[in-house]
């Protein structure tokens, strides 16, 4: 028996008579609901929805309940040259749809699951605390020996307790993982062999990717409910662990890319309603994403559909945030980008998300595009000028102590006017999207054949060099020098002022081969290499992290220039022989030796000075450095950062001291810290 049923929640949802269905469409002129036998095989069933509310079709299938199989149908008029693409001959997907048949991707099966979270509990670190970890679920255990073979690659191995003991060996705090929604395969990769790894194709924006389930969960005999609860037994350990989880998701397209993609869902129930069109008739598909479509969140119920995959994933999944890919487009309105927008405001309104961490990856390809330092306050984001002015500032040597000095002090200059705060600026020189940071010190040219677009894809401005071999060399000068500048690019991003963001394998080595844009390389090649981890580089971050930890060397106040505060002399600015920066100096494009003077008081008797040397040059260099005792904690001109004078011994008597910095290497001293 079908009745009118609610209009609300969208998608199938359990009621004590059966299930209703509520599907949004403007355009349509009927929806009806395919029902199926549990493997989807055979159609059973076909019903209308009766009831029509607004724009949503609803209705409710008395008797049905847990488990039944569906799919969904649209008639309405096809009229591309006026954005409508009905076709009532093809099955759909529902966009809510909470489980997707794995092998059959218009399929859905409805589900109601409880879950026993326990005493789990969201970490909620200060921003301050923040140390985030970017990773791919499947990559990062695939060949970790010490994950059991059954478990590698699923969401269970992040949760394994070898997993959970390397991440806080770093001193991580938060794990941003790479998309985890289940996701398409495009065409062209599948006609190449390859498949999309990174998974920035979304098709189910309420499921956990089959992909990364493990061979326990699909053993089981509801492999559904046993993925939710594998992925929801990650996010338990991990908290447990004091690690929040951050989700990267895809907002800004659909896997059904142009008019040329596969119809498998929005396209086919509204086109004209899900994505936005360019006008005048005929009306082609937007692409400020440079992925075929942009979902158009001006319409309210396509801006609805994304705040409930977000409340979903934050009151049923337990994630802590998220971080937005191309995030500009979800805040284009009539007239470019709006940093007071419908979709800024609903969030920041919202009683469920009001907590949660949000990131943007600021840029999309759209004219106006690049918006970093545009978004609300409390907002992240990455912040590509750090990565480029710390590459430029370590291994091209073509960034000025200016520009590297607004990099270290949270960006300042792109951040501060806008009433924002230094954390906001994530901070980064590697990501997912790029040369790793060994191929950064080892390839000037990027190595991508394997990904089949005859090395055309990838980024061309690395800001990388090669040190006078390309790829791998037995050269110790050249294997020496990659060593040292890899551990310094290390420690500018654990160290300034903002939030720092780790690429898994950057602290083992990890290379990619020079492929810089390895989207579609699910092997070896884009696994972490555990078995040849580059040991004394994991020991280096480890002690760097416990500095930072320990020492904070900038504090959550913004630095430019030399600043007075409450506590007296907080910032200096200093040159190779001690002298204050002056204004010519700062933008001298051959000084590339800095000194950096942070002095905090920590009680009324008590205070703390930190002064970090930074020599980019080719060849050590000498330094004055301030009066008082010093003693090193860090220096990264040595493998495992430990200075050469162990137990903190003073550097420095109560008269000036010249000393060596090794070249592209980063010291750090410290005085009257409290015992």
């Amino acid at each position: 028996m079908i009745g009118r049923g609610r209009c609300y929640p969208l998608g199938a949802s359990v009621t004590p008579r059966g299930v209703n269905f509520a599907v949004f469409s403007a355009h349509a002129m009927s929806i009806e609901v395919c029902v199926f036998d549990s493997t989807g095989e055979h159609e059973l069933q076909r019903f209308a929805l009766p009831a029509r509310t607004g724009d949503i079709w609803h209705g409710e299938l008395s008797g049905a309940g847990v488990g039944l199989v569906y799919a969904l149908r649209a008639a309405g008029p096809w009229q591309p040259e006026a954005g409508h693409r009905f076709d009532a001959s093809m099955l759909l997907l529902d966009p809510c749809a909470r489980e997707i048949l794995e092998g059959d991707l218009r399929k859905a099966r409805v589900v109601r699951d409880e879950y026993d979270w326990g005493d789990d509990a969201r970490p909620e670190h200060a921003r301050e605390d923040l140390v985030i970890y970017e990773l791919h679920v499947k990559g990062f255990s695939m060949l970790n020996p010490l994950v059991p073979p059954a478990l590698r690659g699923s969401y269970a191995a992040l949760a394994h307790p070898a997993s959970v003991a390397h991440l806080r060996s770093l001193g991580i705090t938060a794990v941003s993982l790479l998309p985890v929604h289940q996701h398409l395969d495009e065409p062209a990769l599948v006609n190449r062999g390859l498949v999309n790894y990174w998974g920035y194709n979304t098709l189910g924006f309420f499921c956990a990717d089959w992909r990364y389930a493990s061979a326990a969960s699909r053993a089981m005999p509801d492999p559904g409910r046993a993925l939710r609860d594998e992925f929801r037994d990650m996010v338990k350990a991990l908290h447990a662990a004091g690690i929040e989880v951050i989700l990267d998701v895809v907002f800004n397209h659909t896997c059904e890319s142009d008019e040329h993609g596969p119809t498998l869902s929005w396209r086919g129930l509204d086109n004209a309603s899900w994505y936005r069109l360019e006008s005048p008739p005929p009306l082609r598909y937007a692409n400020d994403t440079g992925c075929g479509n942009m979902l158009d969140l001006r319409h309210p119920r396509v801006l609805q559909f994304v705040m409930d995959s977000l409340r979903f994933w934050v009151a049923e999944m337990h994630v802590d945030g998220f971080r937005f890919d191309l995030a500009p487009v979800l805040a284009r309105g009539d007239h470019g980008f709006d940093s007071k927008g419908p979709f800024f405001q609903v969030i920041a309104q919202d009683p469920v998300l009001a907590h949660a961490r949000l990131v943007a990856e600021p840029w999309d390809v759209g004219h106006g595009g690049y918006q970093l330092g545009a978004f609300p306050r409390g907002w992240l984001e990455w912040n590509d000028r750090f990565r480029d002015t710390a590459r430029r500032w370590w291994i091209t040597g073509e960034a000025t102590r200016g520009e590297w000095a607004q990099r270290l002090c949270g960006s300042a200059d792109t951040l501060q006017h806008r009433d924002r705060e230094p954390t906001d600026s994530v901070n980064y020189v590697v990501s997912h999207d790029g040369f790793t940071l060994r191929d950064l010190v080892s390839y000037a040219e990027r190595c991508n054949e394997a990904n089949g677009e005859h090395n055309r894809d990838g980024h061309t401005a690395n800001h990388s060099r090669n040190y006078g071999v390309e790829g791998d060399t037995d050269e110790p000068r050249i294997r020496e020098r990659r060593d040292r500048v890899q551990r310094a690019l290390l420690a500018s991003v654990l160290l300034s002022q903002g939030t720092p963001m780790l690429a898994a394998g950057s602290e083992l080595g990890h290379t990619q081969r020079g492929n810089n844009n390895a989207y579609c390389q699910d092997g070896p090649l884009s696994w972490l290499d555990w078995a040849g981890a580059d040991a004394d580089l994991q020991r280096f971050v480890q002690r760097v992290a416990q500095v930072r930890e320990r020492y904070r060397p900038f504090a959550n106040a913004w630095y430019v220039g030399d600043h007075q505060g409450d506590g007296g002399y907080d910032i200096g600015w200093f040159g190779r022989e001690g002298e204050a920066l002056e204004t010519h100096q700062w933008h001298h494009p051959q000084s590339r030796v800095l000194g950096v003077h942070l002095q905090k008081t920590g009680s009324a008797n008590s205070q703390q000075q930190v002064y970090l040397l930074l020599n980019a040059e080719a060849e050590a260099a000498h330094a004055v450095l301030p009066h008082g005792a010093w003693r090193v904690v860090l220096d990264t001109s040595r493998a495992d950062g430990a200075p050469e004078s162990s137990g903190f011994e003073p550097v420095a008597a109560a008269q000036p001291l010249r000393i060596s910095v090794a070249a592209e290497s980063l010291l750090m001293l410290v005085q009257g810290e409290d015992s």
